[in-house]
């Protein structure tokens, strides 16, 4: 599904080098993954998820996606890209405080032009998984933190990506709601056969993953 190949991103000030924050990443995450990028604050967990997501250009080497080498396309087929194939989780949920939780979870969809119905038996269906269902027409900010997390990993997965990247998706919850969401989410990997690659520090995302993987100042340590 992804190979990484002498993968660095520098970070720099001025003409500077500042930072080397990714050093010579080499990868292969396989369809249907349920990965944990783990490591120390600043090991570059995030720079790394940024990477495969195409959020961030990377310095050097080679990032692929299924047959295509991703990392040196064109802004532009990079946003399609980042619309069509990859579903994002942010720890800070990102979802539109003037949207419905029914809205929030389809706006992937609407944006690829599907169907009203289609979209509407989807974002049911995702919600039903995560349970809730009964929260499709409030707003964000009626919910609580682990309800937004929700409508975030369930708009990320409505429109059936390849793959979804989700960085410190229970960094903002308690044990109780990281525990649920959690449970959710191998739930959706087991049942969509979606690829799900976290980072995260949290010992009940670690003991639950598949496969983890640890960085250490840009370096993978283990995996």
């Amino acid at each position: 599904m992804i190979k990484l190949v002498n993968v660095n991103k520098y970070f720099y000030r001025g003409e500077a080098r500042e930072v080397h924050a990714l050093r010579d990443i080499n990868l292969t995450i396989a369809s249907g993954e349920f990965t944990v990028i783990t490591g120390p604050s600043g090991c570059g967990k995030t720079t790394l998820l940024n990477a495969i997501g195409v959020l961030d250009d990377i310095s050097e080497g080679e990032i692929w996606l299924e047959e295509r080498e991703i990392s040196h396309l064109s802004s532009a087929e990079k946003t399609n890209i980042r619309l069509n194939e990859i579903g994002f989780v942010f720890q800070a949920y990102n979802l539109v405080p003037v949207l419905s939780v029914k809205e929030n979870i389809g706006f992937i969809m609407r944006l690829q032009g599907f169907d009203k119905k289609v979209i509407e038996d989807r974002v049911l269906e995702v919600a039903t998984i995560l349970q809730i269902d009964d929260k499709l027409d409030a707003l964000p900010n009626f919910l609580s933190g682990g309800q937004q997390q929700r409508v975030a990993v369930a708009r990320a997965v409505a429109s059936k990506p390849k793959i979804i990247l989700a960085d410190e998706p229970t960094a903002n919850l308690d044990s109780k709601n990281s525990t649920a969401l959690m449970e959710m989410m191998k739930e959706l990997n087991r049942r969509e056969k979606v690829t799900i690659l976290f980072s995260s520090h949290d010992d009940y995302v670690m003991k639950n993953a598949r496969r983890t993987i640890l960085l250490n100042d840009g370096k993978v340590v283990s995996s």
